[in-house]
């Protein structure tokens, strides 16, 4: 066949070899492909594991430093979520106090209204829970307190700075959530004394 068509033989067998490789590139742009469909299928939450378990279930066995490979190539990066701790337990038979504040959140001056609430940070060590108390005129932070338990001192401890801090008159609305912490009997003897 070579002779009838004027080709040398080393050139005919070199394009052979060159077919295999050609068809591992076709198979390697059909991975990459997946890799991106599975990633945009399952909102960039998926990270090698999930992929290769995929991959392996499409008939593409791959190991996991290969999907790694893979995902790095085709630029899939996991988006993570954000771990979710509650701060709220409004699930208690204290008292509340009422909604004082009804929406309104614009104030002429200082020290007419604050607000309070309680959040949360991820540590090395654990959770780190800290309460803040912030002006609505200024939104400057006046009080706030860390601890590593979501307990009624915290939230205490935020309001107490900041009552040390702007000394404020009798009229001042404090508004939070309905929060066990803020019914507790602690809390509520802070705000009788002030």
């Amino acid at each position: 066949m070579c002779r009838v068509l004027g080709v040398k033989n080393n050139n005919y067998y070199s394009y052979q070899k060159l077919k295999p490789q050609q068809s591992v590139d076709t198979e390697h742009q059909e991975l990459l492909q997946w890799v991106k469909n599975i990633a945009e299928f399952s909102d960039n939450t998926y990270g090698e594991r999930r992929i290769q378990k995929a991959l392996n279930t499409l008939d593409y066995p791959v190991g996991r430093r290969k999907t790694a490979q893979l995902m790095k190539e085709a630029n899939v990066w996991v988006r993570y979520k954000k771990k979710y701790k509650a701060t709220t337990n409004s699930e208690h038979n204290k008292p509340i106090y009422d909604n004082e504040l009804k929406q309104n959140f614009d104030f002429q001056s200082a020290n007419q209204a604050w607000v309070q609430d309680i959040t949360y940070i991820w540590t090395s060590e654990g959770w780190l829970y800290l309460a803040v108390v912030i002006d609505l005129y200024s939104r400057k932070v006046v009080g706030w307190s860390m601890g590593s338990r979501m307990k009624a001192q915290l939230v205490c401890d935020a309001l107490t700075m900041a009552i040390w801090q702007r000394k404020p008159k009798a009229g001042l609305i404090i508004h939070s959530d309905q929060g066990v912490q803020y019914a507790s009997h602690q809390y509520r003897r802070i705000l009788r004394t002030h």
